[in-house]
């Protein structure tokens, strides 16, 4: 065997045997006795073999004169299916002689039909002539898969009797089968169709044949069906759904090729909004908005939005109506802000992403007219998530807060009846994102913070959590300035914290011995089984449980004792800034001075204590905790250290949190000025229409095209998309090949959309040209190109549907096999990979921390990548790999900061709902000639994106390395 000398003979083959009876299928003679039988199931399974072997390159000749003879005039229904099948796959033309080739020289080849099929004309005859209505609504429907005009021909007079036949199912097909023969073969075989489907739709009283109807016109005759439905505009309505949609494909396409026309169709898209069909309203909703910008059009189309987005079950649609509701809030902010209550109702369903995208539409549109309803219902909604059968839980009452929060920094008056409603939930799962609101509320708002600290003493014991816990002292400590309020805060956190010391008691021997007497026993015994031999058999006995009394100790105490050196060190730091404003104040003798600061110093010293005997502190934490403890002492104890170090403690705290919020505020701010929308741009020469100098004639109720005046005057209305349609663009063969294909890469989400250019490049004509096509990967081809017949030099365009499950990293390949019809040789054309990258699947996203955290810890792929790059910046390095990724960096950073190593977590979602988790640690080392090291560790719950995203940061590491000068 010779060795493989070129890539194409890499590939794996396989023969096809040419015996027909290979696979069970029966050879020609037998079909054709089968044929002759008596019974229709002999028939039936002799002509489904017949099919098959056709299909799979057959020719059987014979077969055809026997389906004629034995098959035409039966009354069985199914064999009537299979035989229009047969008619379908069966070969129609005969072959043509050599002279007939070299006549042709080049050109098209002139193909005889087969003298059988004048018996097969005359069989379609009859069935269309057939008195069952089945019979000929079925060949009706076959006609429309015969594209040849010598079969078509003899066929017309009969299909245009089927117009008036009695039953609507007739009449349905028969409008479809005078389309079909219209569109192929309309100045030679129905040069009257438009007249005759007009007349035909007049008197018509099905909703399906006036569908089939009013295609016909829309495609065929364009003027006729605007003239239909302006006599008829007021009937519209109850001609059904499917003719609404039409209806609207012919506004949309009359309205972007001559904008003036769109007053034609005012009341009938104002009329379709109002629909039952929650499909004809979508699309009325969506063709108004898409033709016009005008206030009152946005208006009706976004109350049809927010009807929809009530009315309907599904969450897919919901998710969509949603998405438009976005898109309308970019341009009509204020149009939006009336209708956002009803926006809001969506918040009942069930689904918490749902729920996330309406908070995410509806919290920016929130104005001071009705901010006060706005919060009204979020806080019904968090006082409904105490429920804990609830579906959405903890994540849905996150998302109320942060809604909540972004609404009380931005109006003020509404932050005191929101706050103390939701410091109720300070016990509860969401708890963190409370106080970090109740901390921002402290710090803007000082007439709130009497109220909020009362709250938060009388809620201190319910506390459970050490991160809430820590930020609720640290708001004592800072805020308690008044006298009274002080000293309680001072009572309250002894009381909590209890007596030193602060470690676990010993138990005594005796304990330990009950617990040996009520810790499990083993029984060995011997026992008989059923087929009568022995076994041994032990068994486990366990004393009775006994109620185990419950802690009395305060949750504070509980979280020290546990071994929270953190903790501890906060506890220290709020006392000594009590002790240190209570002896600002003159409402402190020197005695009550004195006790606070003896409690406190005892406090301190048996927080050190825990944190010795603590085994699970590490070192660091014990170091930290010993040195924050000294100073407390040594303020509290030594009047030089006092004198020097006061102020600081009690203001700088106050202060540097104030300026973070101020960083926050400024920083949001750029981010809204950044994500806004950019000036649109126009050419000088573009024309403006003003509505005042228009003509009076056109005047009507409402013109769909006066806000697009305004838009045009702005420049709103922008350039296509050729720039990026041009980037998917993928070149499939050569340019030598004797066929060059290009292929259009749209991705639709789940969707993939190959629009493959093939163009001929020979003097020839191609026959049964198909692109045969393969993937790798998860996805699934639904939709494989069909066989075309290409002329000399004739180009054609090829669609090609693919499904995608997954986000993974796919392949396209195939190759083009097609006949060349002077020669009769087959040709082959390998075609180049198509590489679908995740890129296309990857969409930034959100989350909190905390549930960062929890799926990192969850997860169970995970792919390391080692930092290979020549960006000497930190900061810079993270934005690369953030805009290369397509993620959201969750770790706030400062691009003006300095610094030798940088952490940043990056959180994305792909469409099919996968997490992509991304934590990038990077050091910039000073023995390395300032180069960046360190490793980007991904992971996910599947194994593709993990590796996918890798191979996606490794190669634009590679590819920013390759491309710096030299």
């Amino acid at each position: 065997m010779a060795p493989v000398t070129t890539s194409n003979e890499s590939y794996c083959t396989f023969t096809l045997s040419t015996d027909v009876t290979a696979g069970g299928l029966p050879s020609e003679d037998e079909i054709a006795r089968d044929l002759e039988d008596n019974d229709p199931k002999v028939k039936r399974h002799a002509l489904k073999a017949a099919i098959m072997a056709m299909l799979g390159g057959e020719a059987m000749p014979r077969i055809l004169m026997q389906v004629i003879r034995f098959c035409i005039n039966s009354d069985d229904h199914p064999l009537k299916k299979l035989t229009m099948l047969f008619w379908e796959v069966v070969p129609k033309y005969q072959e043509p002689t050599s002279d007939e080739i070299l006549r042709a020289a080049g050109g098209p080849i002139q193909r005889k039909l087969l003298p059988e099929m004048i018996l097969v004309c005359n069989a379609l005859m009859n069935d269309l002539n057939h008195p069952n209505e089945f019979v000929r609504g079925s060949m009706l429907r076959f006609i429309c898969k015969i594209k040849d005009e010598e079969i078509l021909g003899p066929l017309v007079p009969s299909i245009k009797s089927c117009l008036e036949h009695r039953h609507q199912y007739v009449r349905k097909n028969a409008a479809l089968a005078v389309f079909h023969v219209h569109k192929l073969h309309g100045e030679n075989l129905l040069p009257d169709a438009p007249e005759l489907i007009q007349t035909f739709i007049l008197a018509e009283t099905d909703v399906g044949a006036r569908r089939n109807a009013f295609l016909m016109l829309l495609n065929q005759s364009e003027d006729t069906a605007i003239e239909f439905l302006a006599h008829n505009i007021e009937n519209v309505g109850d001609y059904g759904d499917g003719f609404a949609l039409l209806v609207l494909e012919l506004t949309r396409t009359v309205c972007r090729r001559d904008p003036n026309q769109k007053s034609r169709f005012v009341r009938v898209l104002f009329a379709f909004l109002s629909s039952d069909s929650a499909a004809v309203s979508y699309e009325a909703a969506w063709t108004l908005v898409s033709l016009s910008s005008a206030p009152s059009a946005v208006r009706a189309a976004a109350t049809t939005y927010a009807s929809l987005l009530n009315s309907q079950n599904d969450n897919n649609i919901k998710m969509i109506v949603l998405e438009r509701l976005e898109g309308l809030k970019k341009r009509h902010t204020k149009i939006l802000q009336e209708i956002i209550m009803d926006i809001l109702r969506a918040l009942s369903s069930p689904n918490p992403d749902i729920c996330k995208k309406v908070l995410d539409v509806t919290t920016d549109i929130v104005t001071a007219r009705n901010v006060s309803e706005v919060i009204t219902l979020l806080k019904k909604e968090v006082t409904k998530t105490e429920d804990s059968d609830m579906e959405k839980g903890v994540v849905y009452r996150n998302m109320l807060i942060r809604a909540i929060h972004d609404c009380a920094s931005r109006f003020p008056d509404v932050a005191e009846s929101v706050v103390l409603t939701l410091m109720d939930f300070l016990s509860s799962d969401g708890a963190i994102q409370v106080i970090v609101f109740v901390r921002a509320i402290m710090e803007q708002y000082e007439h709130l913070r009497g109220p909020i600290l009362a709250k938060l003493l009388s809620s201190l014991d319910d506390i459970t959590s050490k991160s809430v816990m820590c930020v609720c002292l640290w708001i004592l400590g800072e805020y308690c300035e008044d006298a009274e309020i002080l000293q309680e805060a001072f009572d309250d956190v002894n009381t909590q914290l209890g007596d030193a010391p602060f470690v676990l008691k010993i138990e005594d021997k005796s304990d330990k011995g009950a617990e040996e007497d009520g810790a499990p026993k083993m029984i060995t015994k011997n026992v008989v089984l059923a087929d009568g031999t022995y076994a041994t058999q032990t068994v486990y006995s366990e004393a009775k449980s006994t109620p185990v009394e419950t802690d009395n100790n305060p949750s504070l105490r509980k979280m020290i004792i546990g071994g929270d050196v953190f903790l501890g060190s906060i506890v220290s730091s709020c006392l000594t800034k009590m002790c240190l404003r209570a002896s600002a104040m003159n409402d402190f003798s020197p005695p009550q001075i004195k006790s606070m600061v003896v409690k406190s110093l005892l406090a301190m010293c048996g927080i050190v204590k825990m944190a010795e005997l603590t085994s699970s502190a590490h070192q660091s934490n014990l170091t930290d905790c010993k040195e924050r403890v000294t100073l407390c002492c040594r303020v509290l104890l030594d009047p030089k250290a006092n004198e020097k170090l006061k102020d600081t403690i009690i203001t700088e705290g106050k202060a540097t949190f104030s300026a973070f919020l101020n960083a926050l505020k400024e920083k949001e701010a750029k981010a809204a000025k950044k994500s806004g929308l950019s000036l649109p741009t126009t050419q000088p020469d573009d024309l403006i229409h003003f509505r005042q100098l228009r003509s009076q004639a056109q005047g009507v109720d409402l013109d769909l095209d006066d806000g697009g005046d305004l838009q045009r005057a702005t420049g709103g209305i922008g350039a296509g998309s050729l720039s990026s349609e041009l980037n998917h663009v993928y070149q499939l063969s050569g340019f030598a090949d004797p066929v060059y294909a290009e292929a259009l890469v749209t991705v639709h989400d789940y969707d993939i959309v190959l629009e493959i250019l093939v163009i001929n490049r020979t003097p020839n004509t191609l026959s049964n040209l198909t692109v045969e096509l393969s993937t790798m990967g998860d996805m699934k081809i639904v939709e494989r190109p069909q066989s075309h017949n290409i002329g000399p030099l004739d180009q054609i365009t090829i669609r090609a549907s693919i499904k995608v499950s997954s986000t993974e990293t796919g392949h396209i390949f195939g190759t083009i096999v097609y006949e060349d019809s002077s020669t009769g040789e087959k040709g082959y054309i390998n075609l180049n990979d198509i590489h679908m990258d995740i890129m296309d699947y990857i969409r930034p996203a959100t989350c909190t921390d905390e549930i960062f955290r929890s799926m990192w810890a969850e997860f169970e792929w995970e792919n390391k990548v080692a930092i290979s790059t020549s960006i000497t910046e930190l900061n810079g390095f993270l934005d690369h790999i953030v805009k290369s990724t397509n993620m959201n960096c969750l770790t706030p950073h400062d691009d003006g900061s300095k610094g030798s190593f940088l952490a940043a977590n990056l959180y994305a979602k792909s469409v099919f709902g996968e997490d992509a988790l991304v934590n990038v640690s990077v050091e910039k080392k000073a023995d390395n000639d300032g180069k960046l090291a360190g490793y980007i560790r991904i992971r996910s719950k599947t194994q593709g994106i993990a590796l996918s995203l890798g191979d996606r940061i490794t190669n634009v590491q590679r590819d920013l390395a390759e491309n710096q000068p030299q």
